[in-house]
């Protein structure tokens, strides 16, 4: 398990745009687990919708990369690197994400090489599946870190 301050040393996101609160499993390589708490204090449900908030479709998409990115990042070869989007394929929503919800973010990783690869994710609340689809990513390098 790996608490907020553990996903903080390995990814460079920080509020508001931290969106994994904690990883529950992590098989190294493989798969990952994690969660991301969606309260009503965001501050992206000052616009959508003040009266109705929804969680925005590509946050959830953006918190399932993430996620990924921890599973990447936390490699050995990986580590201080960057995960970034490439493309998203086959991506359906099937239930709105609304204050007071847990989020389980998974990825399973369906090939990496060279940098390069390819991932499920599914995000969950309660079982009931909100979003799911797949990533394609590249790692490159951290101008930060040079």
């Amino acid at each position: 398990m790996l608490s907020n301050i553990d996903i903080q040393k390995i990814l460079p996101h920080r509020y508001p745009f931290l969106l994994v609160d904690k990883v529950l499993e992590l098989d190294e390589g493989k798969s990952i687990t994690g969660i991301k708490n969606v309260t009503v204090n965001e501050p992206f449900f000052q616009g959508h919708f003040p009266s109705n908030p929804i969680m925005p479709g590509v946050l959830i998409t953006e918190a399932l990369a993430q996620v990924g990115a921890v599973l990447l990042l936390s490699m050995p070869e990986n580590k201080g690197k960057l995960g970034v989007f490439t493309g998203i394929n086959n991506f359906k929503f099937r239930r709105q994400v609304v204050p007071g919800d847990t989020l389980t973010l998974y990825a399973e990783l369906l090939v990496y090489r060279h940098g390069m690869g390819k991932a499920n994710v599914r995000a969950t609340v309660d079982g009931e599946v909100a979003a799911m689809g797949e990533i394609s990513f590249a790692v490159i390098e951290n101008k930060a870190n040079e």
